[in-house]
């Protein structure tokens, strides 16, 4: 059976570590028959700050239109991005302070603090490189990225379950290090009906 898979890149710049990741793991998913497509958010044009909240319509540019649409289309999520000052970078929180509206990803309650998450039945997968070494990032740091992605931004949309894998740290990190990267995120896509 077919999985519809969405890949997207949230590193700026698709000649990176998070670039080969997003492409190693897209080849390891196509591979296994899978329906692929990889978003790569430094290559949309759009404006990623949301002006005016929720109290004004800031039309979404033709590139955010389609990638909501991708979004919908998909069964299966799969973020790959860097760790930088812990948390995402900016081009991905303005992604989704742009995409991820109420009444595409969410919606409000009335007379209710909580929201209906609008992305049900679909999976994500989380794949994050960091310098700092995970095992620290996730004792002494509490991993506020992970933490940021999973919680308070995919699944409160609905979408679950949400896996994460951390590579680090990449600072100093041998070529064989990052070949065993590139092999595991393959091998997460070719095995991506597992999630």
């Amino acid at each position: 059976m077919r999985k519809r898979v969405l890949v997207i890149l949230g590193h700026p710049s698709e000649a990176s570590l998070c670039g080969a990741i997003a492409n190693a793991y897209s080849k390891g998913a196509r591979a296994a028959g899978q329906d692929v497509r990889l978003l790569r958010l430094g290559q949309l044009d759009f404006d990623p700050i949301l002006r005016d909240g929720y109290n004004t319509i800031q039309p979404l540019e033709p590139d955010l239109v389609a990638a909501q649409e991708s979004i919908a289309w998909a069964e299966h999520l799969v973020f790959v991005y860097p760790i930088w000052w812990g948390s995402i970078p900016a081009i991905l929180k303005g992604f989704f302070d742009r995409i991820f509206l109420p009444g595409f990803a969410f919606k409000f309650k009335k007379d209710a603090l909580m929201v209906d998450g609008l992305l049900k039945q679909r999976t994500a997968h989380l794949i994050a490189t960091m310098d700092t070494p995970p095992w620290y990032y996730r004792l002494v740091y509490r991993m506020p990225g992970h933490n940021q992605m999973k919680r308070t931004i995919l699944e409160f949309c609905g979408i679950k379950p949400v896996t994460v894998t951390s590579y680090g740290p990449v600072k100093n990190s041998k070529a064989s290090t990052r070949e065993k990267w590139l092999a595991n995120a393959y091998e997460s896509g070719f095995k991506v009906l597992n999630h």
